[in-house]
């Protein structure tokens, strides 16, 4: 049977049970009228996957900017579930765990990749620590780094692990490299139907993305990527991720173009920066910059917690490891980043709680 969004693969089921078209529309029905509230999303999903319509609305994440409503085809879905399917060797009757909020391309597309590749996926609510929602093992899972954190200890009972939705920290890839099963960053977007470039974590770790078969990758005028992928969008992709293209398929990511802070003529990436900070500071933090009459802006660093950020920016003043534009110019402490859903930190909302605390 060809793959198709109108064909349900006879080897998938649904938290154990094996459904065609129709029972599944049932089942999704149910789920919407009498399901718990995580479930709901599920049946409206499935709902809209059995009906005749061609394309569905998604939203953005809004991790970057206010979420935004975008149609995409439900053939380019099955491409990318395809495109998953290979590159990670998932054969019919594979093992899956979605634990991620239905209300995400990420969630849909765990669905979707069961029914046209023949999973056999289980479902638990969304949360910090997904697996202990469930007792099994799992050949496949897709969650965000915060669950990876906070699941560390039991990461062994997924074979395949892929992690998306934010950046994997420093720290919690230091730890991923420790797991013996196989995890693996991804790299995508709503607008490319999740992930179109993947990177090794663990057991080996790669520095680079390397793009699945179908994608097409190069510069704009910003080195910022841009993505040609027909088998799931129209048109291409033009990303704010800065990054150094190493061959015709592969990138190094370096940072997000919005966080580009530019002091004194000099344009810093906080990302890059922070990578060096990483081995010093255990605390979440981030770096960034603040309005300043002669920098026009001045490089800062934001931590969480409650360190003594005096004895901290004297160290780094001495530090071998940064440039001397790198070296913050001040420090703030926050008792708590502001947070979206993936548990990506917000920057822009953690910096308006200690806005009055600038200096004029």
């Amino acid at each position: 049977m060809k793959p198709s969004w109108q064909n349900i693969h006879n080897s998938f089921r649904l938290n154990g049970v094996s459904f065609g078209q129709e029972a599944l529309f049932e089942v999704a029905y149910s789920l919407v009228k009498e399901g718990q509230d995580f479930e709901k999303p599920i049946g409206d999903f499935l709902l809209d996957w059995c009906s005749t319509k061609p394309e569905l609305d998604v939203y953005t994440s809004g991790s970057t900017g206010k979420p935004k409503k975008i149609s995409i085809q439900k053939s380019h879905m099955v491409n990318s579930a395809l495109a998953t399917g290979q590159y990670f060797k998932l054969e019919p009757k594979t093992s899956a765990l979605l634990c991620l909020p239905v209300t995400g391309i990420a969630g849909k597309m765990m669905l979707v990749r069961a029914m046209v590749l023949g999973l056999e996926l289980d479902y638990v609510a969304p949360s910090s620590q997904p697996l202990k929602e469930s007792t099994g093992s799992y050949d496949f899972c897709a969650m965000v780094p915060l669950q990876a954190e906070k699941s560390i200890n039991e990461l062994n009972r997924v074979n395949t692990l892929i992690l998306g939705g934010a950046p994997i920290s420093h720290s919690l890839e230091k730890r991923l490299r420790q797991s013996t099963n196989r995890t693996f960053a991804t790299y995508g977007m709503t607008e490319t139907i999740t992930h179109v470039a993947v990177r090794q974590v663990s057991p080996e770790t790669e520095k680079e993305f390397k793009v699945l078969p179908f994608v097409e990758i190069s510069q704009d005028d910003r080195n910022c990527l841009v993505i040609k992928a027909p088998k799931v969008s129209d048109n291409p992709v033009v990303t704010n991720d800065l990054v150094e293209l190493t061959s015709k398929t592969s990138f190094k990511w370096l940072g997000r173009y919005d966080n580009i802070v530019n002091s004194g003529g000099i344009k810093l990436i906080p990302e890059q920066i922070e990578a060096k900070l990483s081995t010093r500071i255990k605390d979440r933090f981030f770096i960034t910059g603040i309005p300043d009459d002669s920098l026009g802006q001045k490089l800062v660093l934001i931590i969480e917690g409650d360190m003594n950020t005096d004895n901290l920016l004297e160290t780094l003043r001495q530090s071998s490891e940064l440039d001397k534009y790198e070296i913050p110019k001040a420090a703030y402490k926050v008792p708590k980043f502001e947070e979206a859903k993936n548990g990506k930190v917000q920057r822009d909302k953690t910096l308006e709680l200690i806005k009055g605390t600038f200096p004029n």
